[in-house]
């Protein structure tokens, strides 16, 4: 056995199913190793970006590394934005990055980067095998740090590779969360039933299921309000699910929105920052004279302290009775007339099938979304929670790999579609049901807006050149066939409806081109 077909063997034993790939030469030995040993959907994408992008959404939904195979730095820089999101989604990633021989890389070949110092910034763990014999320990750790919900890159030098090694030095991954801090929880819940105006902010894994639920019993007991974090990586939404609304994206809003607490707990999410900084802003959205608690960390099973925390603050039997806080069964009715953004999310919260996954990259056209599908059937949606544009596409298409059985919805905007266009290539190779509903403004609208935030009014042709995405428009139709999703272009609420209800009754890729008025 050598090194390629070691690592292959423990990514298996661990439960890895899927590589998404763009490899080079250096990477040769594991690809012969995943033809050797099978076990491993190799998945081919035709850009680095795909690949990471695929990696974050499948490991969104299935809370286990999908593996991208990459070429190098330079192939791992061509990665590096959508690690950057799912470092922020917390996803469990596994990376495997090629290096040249040991022996080869003091000659400074023409594509040797420091592999190390680039992964760094987007990554939670790092590490360089150092041979054959440690190619199995280093990839069950590897495994092991993203089953912690971390990003973990893992580069492997040609001579680890094709090195031989001995068949039973196979490691099983080892990951197991920390002790709850009980004094710790019993402090935030006291705070919460003091009377006082309290909040509790949720992220990670409290905006599943039974984090929601036991949110709301907390919510039920305490009077304390819910919100989610403005880019959460997954939140399960929708009718018989306690409705949380996330914290606005704005800065004004979200200090006007928090100012009222006196006491706010962290459940998995950050302390809420600006995405930017503004003249005369804050960065931080909390006061120094505000009480903050945080629960848990990464560490810990959050959903496990959610339930503790209902417990202490609960009445006996409370804990399977209804909070009244679920959802009720409420769908919009689809609009009529021209297309503006509103009324496209409209039309989607009014069709969408019962445990879609909703993947929203709409940006600017977005926005009504989250208010129009509250009540609707129970579904999933995954969000861009670091800001790097071009998720969109590649998460949906890994979505859709970790969850064939259910439909994929990529509500994306026309900008930042273009930087991982391939995703779609890949998703008709591989048969994949993503429906893309393309919102067609022909413009980086979410500039001028923040252009005009910063006083910046009226924009001049400078401004105008770089925020418009006209002259020529983007033939969406043309650029969807001609890498095999077929498509269509719609310009009204009704078009939209019959050609969304066709996308989703036929199976594998569909994009539809939503050209929105203002």
């Amino acid at each position: 056995m050598n090194g390629a077909e070691s690592l292959v063997t423990t990514a298996i034993a661990a439960g890895t199913e899927v590589c998404f790939a763009n490899f080079g030469t250096s990477e040769l030995t594991l690809v012969a190793a995943l033809d050797a040993i099978p076990g491993i959907r190799p998945v081919q994408a035709l850009f680095e970006g795909v690949c990471t992008g695929a990696a974050d959404g499948y490991g969104r939904m299935r809370d286990k590394p999908a593996m991208t195979l990459l070429h190098l730095g330079v192939g791992l820089s061509n990665g590096l934005a959508n690690l950057h999101n799912a470092k922020r989604a917390r996803t469990p990633v596994l990376n495997i990055v090629g290096e040249h021989a040991t022996w080869h890389q003091r000659w400074d070949s023409p594509e040797r980067t420091d592999i190390r110092g680039l992964a760094l910034p987007v990554s939670d763990w790092v590490k360089t095998c150092e041979s054959a014999d440690t190619v199995s320990q280093d990839t069950a750790d590897a495994i092991s740090a993203s089953l912690r919900g971390q990003v973990a890159v893992l580069i492997v030098p040609q001579d680890s590779q094709w090195g031989e090694c001995e068949p039973q030095s196979i490691i099983r991954p080892q990951c197991a969360y920390g002790s709850m801090d009980e004094a710790r929880v019993r402090r935030a819940a006291e705070a919460l039933r003091s009377g006082t105006a309290s909040l509790l902010l949720l992220g990670g894994r409290a905006l599943r299921p039974r984090g929601l639920l036991a949110a709301a019993r907390i919510k039920a007991s305490t009077g304390c309000d819910i919100l989610a974090e403005t880019f959460a990586g997954r939140i399960e939404r929708g009718a018989g699910l306690p409705g949380v609304d996330r914290l606005p994206y704005f800065p004004q809003q979200a200090i006007e929105r928090l100012s009222r607490y006196q006491s706010v707990v962290l459940a998995g999410s950050r302390d809420p920052v600006a995405t930017f900084a503004y003249r005369d802003g804050r960065s931080r959205f909390l006061r120094d004279d505000q009480a903050i608690f945080t629960i848990a960390d990464t560490n810990h099973d959050l959903e496990e302290v959610l339930d503790f925390m209902a417990d202490l603050v609960s009445s006996p039997g409370q804990a399977t009775a209804p909070t009244g806080l679920e959802e009720p069964l409420n769908r919009p009715t689809v609009p009529h007339g021209r297309l503006t953004a509103e009324t496209a999310c409209r039309t989607l919260a009014a069709l969408q099938p019962e445990g879609a996954i909703i993947v929203d990259e709409a940006v600017t056209s977005g926005g009504t979304y989250d208010a129009f599908s509250k009540g609707a059937p129970p579904h999933t949606l995954l969000t861009v929670t670091g800001g790097a544009i071009g998720q969109g596409m590649p998460c949906a298409l890994g979505a859709a790999i970790a969850c064939p059985d259910r439909p994929v919805i990529n509500l994306q905007a026309d900008g930042s579609a273009m930087y991982t266009v391939q995703a779609l290539w890949t998703q008709a190779r591989e048969g994949l049901d993503v429906t893309t509903l393309l919102c067609a403004n022909r413009s980086y609208d979410i500039l001028k807006i923040e252009m005009a935030r910063s006083g910046h009014v009226p924009l001049g042709s400078a401004a105008q050149a770089l925020t418009d995405l006209g002259s020529p428009d983007l033939d969406w139709v043309n650029m969807s066939k001609g890498m095999g999703v077929p498509a269509a272009s719609v310009e009204t609420s009704e078009d939209l409806a019959r050609e969304l209800t066709r996308a989703l009754e036929e199976p594998g890729p569909h994009l539809i081109e939503m050209v929105l008025t203002r």
